[in-house]
């Protein structure tokens, strides 16, 4: 049987949208690898009724509750107090707590507060957690047979202490399964297609899997997730549904789990012995960040050119002036000069080209903010598709370097 846990932080800061709430997140991966199960996130200010109400509420659903935030020694810190409050208990003080906050001090030079010889008291029904990185220890507290722990919100703090301390102990407790998924990646199919793709195999799925549709930029993530007591059983009943759907989807699929799709590309290229070249103009270099953020992408991209004028298309990258003139520098003809030329002038296999309006201005009612036109050359061939994005920049931009990894994924795989 699956354990349930909520997580809450807590922080005026989180709600002022001045800090991101970064825990939340690392204990939800944490706890699921746990084979603990995340049904609630919540955040919440710094406030004894908002702590109050929501460690009650979360009492009554959940199995474990998982505190974060308000441990420091000044004032506006009411995590303590409060929990005190909660569990109709007092402070009483713990001299190894207080030699390890001194000697944290000691280490750094500086000289100790009386409000952080305070940070030793603890209420009397919690067993303290030790903080290797801080002074303010956690605190593990058991009642009806529920878990409620309060940890500093410094993540590095947290993280050690969730690390060495909570995670096994929660195990041993709590723990009876795993939480096993195994995601899909696709690109260049939105998610409406896909899942009518799918419709059939997804009805007929067994009723202890789960399917999820994950979209983002220009992507789309497909995530199995299933529960039990044996993992090898588990992994291999997704593992022959993954097979059932494969034929159905193969064409848009480059990748699983953690796979990025300029790692897999990378690793196409250099299978197939080929070298990239890219011509940006509306993505401005955004592209080759993302190929040269790879590790190892030197032995299979040659470089780039970045001719965001008129004047630099035609004088780097040979687009004559009249094609430009007559069709407009976003437009199948430029694009295709763009990705044959580039790929002659460095020496590469492959080549791909963006010309864009990116917006939020420039746009016409023939060509409107998000039009873009990618163009793909190699030994043999030339082609060319026109997108229609969004009218936001940035989007357009991701969007339209994503668009092209994939135009280079399909036509090397044609090969």
């Amino acid at each position: 049987m699956t354990s349930f846990a909520e997580i809450i932080t807590i922080g005026d800061e989180i709600l002022y949208g001045q800090t991101l709430d970064t825990n939340s997140h690392w204990l939800s991966s944490a706890l699921d690898e746990a084979g603990i199960q995340v049904t609630r996130k919540t955040s919440i200010a710094d406030k004894r009724e908002e702590i109050l109400e929501m460690v009650r509420e979360a009492e009554t659903r959940a199995d474990i509750i998982l505190l974060t935030g308000g441990l420091g020694p000044t004032n506006d810190d009411l995590t303590k107090p409060t929990l005190v409050e909660y569990f109709d208990t007092k402070l009483v003080h713990h001299p190894e707590v207080l030699t390890h906050i001194q000697n944290i001090f000691v280490k750094a030079g500086r000289e100790m507060s009386e409000l952080n010889m305070k940070q030793a008291d603890l209420p009397e029904n919690c067993t303290p957690i030790h903080n290797a990185f801080g002074t303010a220890p956690g605190m593990w507290f058991e009642k009806n047979g529920k878990v409620i722990i309060s940890m500093p919100g410094v993540p590095f703090e947290m993280k050690k202490m969730m690390t060495d301390e909570i995670i096994p102990k929660l195990v041993k407790q709590f723990a009876n399964g795993v939480i096993y998924h195994k995601i899909i990646r696709t690109v260049g199919v939105p998610e409406s297609k896909l899942a009518q793709e799918i419709n059939g195999w997804e009805n007929n799925l067994p009723k202890d899997i789960r399917l999820a549709y994950l979209p983002t930029m220009g992507m789309v993530k497909l995530r199995l997730t299933a529960k039990g007591a044996d993992s090898n059983l588990i992994e291999k009943k997704v593992s022959e549904e993954v097979e059932k759907v494969m034929p159905l989807i193969e064409k848009y699929v480059f990748g699983f789990d953690e796979d990025e799709l300029e790692v897999v590309l990378g690793k196409l290229l250099l299978e197939k012995g080929k070298k990239l070249a890219l011509a940006e103009s509306c993505t401005g270099g955004y592209l080759s960040h993302m190929v040269t953020s790879v590790p190892g992408s030197s032995q299979w991209f040659n470089g780039s050119f970045i001719p965001y004028s008129n004047q630099l298309k035609n004088e780097q990258l040979d687009v004559s002036n009249e094609t430009l003139k007559a069709h407009g520098a976003v437009s199948e003809p430029v694009v295709l000069a763009m990705a044959e030329n580039v790929r002659k002038k460095l020496h590469a296999d492959v080549a791909v080209a963006v010309s864009g309006i990116a917006g939020p201005g420039g746009g016409s009612e023939e060509k409107p903010v998000g039009t873009v036109w990618i163009g793909y050359a190699d030994e043999t061939k030339s082609t060319a598709k026109v997108f229609h994005f969004t009218k936001d920049r940035t989007i357009n931009i991701k969007y339209s370097a994503i668009a092209a990894l994939n135009m280079i994924r399909v036509n090397l795989n044609k090969d």
